[in-house]
């Protein structure tokens, strides 16, 4: 009996979570379509793009030179 409790557990948790992770969508590319010159500091230096996503900020290190790390279109203030 243990053994099916614990089977039922790992289902629901497994179950849990793939719908968890599903329901984040992340930004639209739209959103993270800044112009270079345009662009709201919002990471710090050497920041990867998983750390400036988990802010909820773009990142785009294509540009040699202008913000790689930058706060979306609609967006007026860096989450922490």
């Amino acid at each position: 009996m243990e053994a099916r409790a614990l089977w039922l557990l790992v289902v629901v948790l497994v179950l849990g979570s793939s719908s968890w992770t599903a329901a984040y969508q992340g930004l639209s590319t739209n959103l993270c379509e800044v112009s270079p010159k345009d662009r709201v500091d919002c990471g710090y230096p050497e920041i990867t793009s998983e750390q400036c996503n988990n802010r909820g900020c773009c990142f785009d290190s294509s540009i040699p030179g202008v913000i790689w790390c930058f706060k979306p279109l609609q967006d007026t203030e860096c989450r922490f």
